[in-house]
């Protein structure tokens, strides 16, 4: 069993940055394919993220190259560095977590409670 927590979001301006914490128990975090989606209000949950362990990574079309998404296996903990935010990108956003290296959609096996992001424009 895994248990994922996030944490760092809040409210910031349109352009500002944040940084969400995702940590995780268990002792085999170092092999688990860890991702980010958000979901906005009325909206489908969506993508936003993945790296798995080698630290490879990929993401949506909507936020490359202002999303980075890391891991420190020493701690138990995937980041997400949001830069250059955008309204559009308001949203509770939920750490995700599977044993797997490829999962296929929202199809992982366990997900966190979520945070809250608000950008203001």
């Amino acid at each position: 069993q895994v248990q994922l927590v996030e944490s760092g979001g809040g409210l910031v301006q349109a352009g500002g940055s944040l940084r969400l914490s995702c940590a995780a128990s268990g002792r085999t975090f170092t092999s688990y394919t860890m991702a980010w989606f958000r979901q906005a209000p009325g909206k489908e949950r969506e993508f936003v993220a993945r790296i798995n362990w080698t630290g490879g990574s990929i993401y949506s079309d909507s936020v490359k190259g202002r999303f980075t998404i890391s891991r420190d296996n020493a701690k138990n903990t995937v980041y997400l560095q949001m830069n250059s935010l955008k309204p559009e990108d308001t949203a509770v956003y939920y750490c995700a977590a599977d044993q797997r290296p490829v999962v296929v959609g929202r199809k992982y096996d366990y997900w966190g409670q979520g945070t809250q992001v608000t950008v203001s424009s």
